[in-house]
């Protein structure tokens, strides 16, 4: 199994490339000797942007996605690799020429000397007209003896395609079955621009019949072009690969995925901190099915479940809460150890005495559950390093019927049995509290409530309980006489 990415370098990376990517990974190592190759598409110059290739690749990596063949980062610079190169679509520029004078001469494409400005009337006409804008096919009928004077005049063209109007084209998609076109209803599409260049049609036909890809994962946008696509492979006596196309990822409002409403970009999401996990994880889950009610996939996982019959033929809610509560679930995952180790230079960049912290795993434990980005976790550990400053009012809670003239007698209560503890330990802490709670006339929440503002200074906190035991003895009473 052979399948590709062929991005355009425009820009960063896109979400829903990202998305097409993994899916065409997926389906490559679904084999044991599958390849995954990536071209870069580069024929549109004039919106190639300096970087992007790079980017594009580093994005891919950091999602776990690296290519066996084609463009791949080398010290720093892209590098092609591999043996049916160039992989980079504007060096190789002689291999559409040749196939675009292939179908030239046996009468499948036709010069087009038309201007944009006769294309643009054309089209307002048709439109005015309510008709659907097609080329209406001038140039086709020009004679031989003027095609070949307007040639040696040096006048601009373009090359295009010939449909035949009377044919019913027919496909079986992956994803959506069986798909027929209308010869009649499907325009003349440009092969070959004025300045040389091919189309993105005529090149990644070309490209993907010499690279022997098997498979075209691609978005459902590109749908209404399949019908050109599968008469070139034709007129060039080839058979086509198999095509799946994806369903479209959409705004909450149904709205095609855009960056007015939200990030678009992979870079934007690795800069907000989400693990490569969680976002290829929720991708995976956009669109796909997996048939069970397993949610958290791991990319060897998603390998092994990962079947392109059961991608939905409707398009995917993009649900940022969603990726938020999977990014959580991938937090949790990690092992006590690691998670430290991500948040330690965070933690030590604001506190210093984090850096010879010999608890430190036991005090990264109180937030994992409670964290969705590393960066959070210097705010949320900021009591263990600094005494806090209290707020008297957070200390009373009417959620909790805590109020201000119970506060000193709940805060020497929990002084007075603290200092009971002489055997500092979380099962300790929580015995004599809760022994505590059998005689007294408050009830738990009363007690936890002002504990942890008073150790903590926030109203959001890991436990009472596991907060007092990190922070011992010493600083735990410290803290609390202050307060009271």
């Amino acid at each position: 199994m052979r399948t590709r990415f062929a991005p355009s370098p425009t820009g960063f990376l896109h979400v829903g490339g990202l998305r097409t990517a993994l899916y065409s990974y997926l389906m490559a190592k679904k084999e044991t000797d599958g390849v995954f190759l990536l071209r870069i598409e580069d024929t549109d110059q004039e919106r190639s942007v300096p970087g992007a290739i790079e980017n594009i690749i580093q994005s891919l990596a950091w999602a776990g996605i690296q290519a066996d063949e084609g463009v791949m980062l080398r010290k720093g610079e892209a590098a092609q690799v591999g043996r049916k190169g160039p992989y980079i679509q504007s060096e190789r520029l002689d291999l559409y020429k040749k196939y675009a004078a292939e179908l030239l001469a046996s009468g499948s494409a036709y010069h087009c000397f038309c201007t944009s400005e006769r294309l643009e009337q054309m089209r307002e006409e048709q439109m005015k007209d309510k008709r659907a804008p097609m080329y209406d096919r001038l140039c086709m009928s020009l004679p031989k003896e003027e095609v070949e004077r307007r040639l040696q005049a040096g006048d601009p063209y373009v090359l295009r395609m010939k449909i035949p109007r009377n044919q019913l084209i027919e496909f079986q998609d992956e994803i959506r079955g069986k798909v027929s076109f209308q010869g009649s209803v499907v325009d003349d599409q440009v092969l070959l621009k004025s300045d040389g260049f091919p189309t993105y049609h005529l090149a990644h036909v070309v490209d993907d019949h010499l690279m022997d890809i098997d498979l075209v994962i691609r978005g459902e946008e590109w749908l209404s072009s399949l019908p050109k696509h599968l008469l070139l492979f034709q007129y060039l006596g080839w058979n086509p690969p198999r095509y799946a196309h994806v369903p479209l990822l959409l705004n909450k409002d149904r709205s095609k995925l855009s960056k007015r409403q939200g990030s678009v970009a992979v870079e934007e999401y690795i800069a907000k901190g989400y693990l490569p996990e969680a976002l290829i994880n929720f991708l995976a889950m956009l669109g796909w099915n997996p048939g069970t009610t397993q949610e958290l996939f791991s990319l060897p996982e998603l390998i092994d479940a990962f079947e392109i019959d059961r991608i939905q033929k409707s398009g995917a809610i993009f649900d940022i809460e969603k990726l938020d509560w999977i990014q959580g679930q991938w937090i949790r995952r990690l092992a006590p150890e690691e998670f430290a180790a991500r948040i330690k230079p965070l933690v030590e960049a604001k506190y210093s005495d984090a850096t010879s912290d010999k608890d430190f795993v036991e005090k990264a434990k109180l937030i994992q559950d409670r964290l969705l980005f590393f960066p959070e976790a210097p705010e949320m550990l900021s009591f263990l390093y600094e005494e806090p400053a209290v707020d008297k009012d957070m200390l009373a809670s009417e959620k909790q019927k805590v109020t201000k003239e119970i506060l000193p007698e709940i805060l020497q209560s929990l002084v007075e049995t603290l200092e009971s503890v002489s055997d500092w330990s979380l099962d300790n802490i929580k015995a004599a509290l809760e022994k505590s709670l059998v005689t007294s006339t408050y009830k738990k929440g009363q007690i936890l409530w002002p504990l942890r503002v008073a150790l903590t200074g926030k109203p959001f906190s890991p436990g009472a309980y596991e907060v007092a035991a990190v922070l011992g003895r010493g600083a735990t009473l410290k803290r609390l006489r202050k307060v009271l």
